[in-house]
């Protein structure tokens, strides 16, 4: 693509929005800007689109939106799934919803029909509508938990997952054919487009109820929580109220839509500093349980009390040991634990839910990074009957516990988490206790991701060059400790799908992953230890930190 080209003829369509016009007219002469924006067409991989907002063929704007909206429809009418349609949801982002019915209009322009969401909905529901109402596809606009800066396209396919990679080849494949402002648009009173709300909603809420474990535990616990300015705000307090939680306080500063997150830096429920305003209102209504979702509430952040009175968040990991451990301690003790029980991880997540699996007698089960591997293995399940789907989860603070959605789902993971709590509140434990009581039994594991951020075209291409270094020419050590075993899932590992992912198995029985992340544009490796004590955990995890910064750059 000749991005200086590609910039003039942006530059003279007369119809293009006003704020693009301006933002291409202030770019001007800085080549370095108009290369960034125009060098390629922004990427449509498995996880959809997901970019910078502004006017460019490398960002996120109504244009490009439109663009991938034509090429799924090209696959759509390929499939022949015109009238089955699409449901179309989105978040509280900067032009969610400018986006969300620009693609209802270039859908219904092909002749799909749709369905849109008549305000934001949390993407685990817009999984959930795409079975719910049998559509062929789904999109959400979201870029999840990304800075304000940032939108996004998910497609998802007809079992509620992630598209399949097939199909995203070929909508990318498509939308390089097509000339992006030749895209054909309906009105939006077309007649092919459906707006839908409460129904769906009633129907997903009934599902995740029916994913309780202890229906009768004591729900006086006061739990504080915030959707960070997401999705989240109504199904969550609302599941949550269902559920007999009548003690739920909401951030109120945090409650509303806001596409800047004005009041965090960043509305990642991984970000302790997010919860700042959260753990003011705990200290002030003696709350020991705070959730956090973010935007598009598919995941979950928890903060606690620990013995010394302190909030702290528990990571990812831990919530999905303490979930995997509740649900299959829950099911056995009412006699509901099927013997072809299965939980499903992804391979950087915590192998402490190993020793959990095998102490219940249920399959532990890894998959590749991405949820939609989670969706797969469920989707398998169902056609084969070679297991029953228990759990899934992810460390990045992704959790499903049902099959009512193909996706994480942080409405489903909220009520579990809430009545997890409660549970050990009637035991006088806060969940800080019982995540100790764990590691008394199952030993001190202590996961850790060294994450590293580059900008840019340069940034990928550092990333790439780091990957390739490693994989040509492997370190026979990590600090003192030898490794004694080096894994390349490029070259296709457990019948799993091949991937640009990398396991160092060291002599300390330390594993580390590396990995390039596939949303953002960060290089990212995950510690994995084991110890006798939380110190020596601790300072094992502390080591390698050290090194994967020297060997991450």
């Amino acid at each position: 693509m000749n991005y200086l080209n590609e910039y003039e003829k942006w530059k003279g369509y007369d119809f293009l929005d006003p704020e693009l016009k301006e933002e291409l007219v202030n770019i001007t002469g800085d080549d370095k800007e108009i290369k960034e924006r125009f060098i390629k067409l922004l990427e449509f991989g498995t996880a959809g689109l997901r970019g910078i907002i502004g006017a460019g063929t490398n960002r996120m704007n109504r244009f490009v939106v439109g663009l991938a909206t034509q090429g799924l429809s090209n696959v759509i009418k390929n499939a022949g799934g015109e009238e089955r349609g699409v449901v179309i949801a989105y978040d509280s982002r900067k032009n969610s919803d400018l986006f969300a019915k620009e693609a209802a209009k270039v859908f219904a322009a092909n002749g799909i029909k749709v369905y849109l969401f008549d305000s934001l909905r949390p993407v685990p529901e817009l999984s959930f509508a795409i079975r719910y109402l049998k559509t062929i596809a789904g999109v959400v606009i979201t870029a999840s938990h990304n800075p304000y800066q940032y939108n996004g396209y998910k497609a998802y396919w007809e079992d509620g997952s992630q598209l399949p990679p097939d199909e995203a080849k070929k909508v990318f494949e498509n939308m390089e054919k097509i000339s992006i402002f030749d895209v054909k648009r309906a009105e939006l009173s077309n007649p092919l487009i459906n707006i839908i709300g409460k129904e769906i909603d009633e129907a997903f809420y009934e599902e995740v109820l029916k994913l309780r474990i202890r229906k009768d535990v004591n729900k006086d616990i006061k739990i504080i929580y915030t959707p960070f300015h997401g999705a989240g705000n109504i199904p969550v307090r609302e599941v949550l109220k269902r559920a007999g939680f009548n003690n739920v306080i909401t951030v109120s500063e945090q409650e509303m839509p806001d596409p800047m997150f004005s009041t965090v830096k960043s509305p990642n429920p991984e970000d302790k500093e997010g919860f700042n305003i959260a753990i003011e209102y705990a200290k002030k209504h003696n709350a020991n349980l705070i959730l956090g979702t973010d935007p598009d509430c598919d995941r979950v952040g928890i903060v606690v009390l620990n013995k010394n009175g302190e909030f702290v968040c528990m990571t990812g990991n831990q919530v999905g040991v303490l979930l995997a451990h509740y649900i299959l301690e829950g099911l056995k003790e009412q006699g509901k634990l099927p013997s072809d029980g299965a939980v499903i991880k992804s391979i950087v997540s915590t192998k402490m839910v190993n020793y959990i699996c095998e102490d219940f007698n249920v399959k532990m089960v890894d998959i590749l990074t991405g949820f939609k591997y989670i969706g797969e293995k469920i989707k398998e399940y169902e056609k084969t009957n070679e297991h029953t789907f228990l759990f899934g989860f992810e460390e990045s603070y992704g959790y499903l516990s049902g099959t009512h959605a193909r996706d994480k789902d942080g409405v489903n993971a909220s009520m579990l988490i809430a009545e997890m709590a409660a549970y050990y509140n009637e035991k006088g434990m806060t969940l800080y206790d019982a995540m100790e009581n764990l590691y008394e039994k199952y030993g001190y594991f202590k996961e850790h991701v060294v994450s590293k951020s580059f900008s840019g075209l340069e940034g990928m291409e550092k990333i790439k060059n780091i990957i390739y270094n490693l994989r040509n020419n492997t370190p026979e050590k990590i600090g003192e400790f030898k490794i004694v075993k080096t894994i390349d899932y490029l070259n296709g590992v457990d019948s799993l799908p091949k991937a640009d992912v990398l396991r160092f198995e060291l002599e300390d029985d330390t594993t580390i992953y590396i990995r390039a992340s596939g949303t953002e544009p960060k290089i990212k490796g995950y510690i994995m230890v084991k110890a006798d004590t939380n110190k020596e955990s601790e300072e094992k995890v502390n080591f390698y930190k050290n090194q994967l910064d020297i060997i991450l750059g």
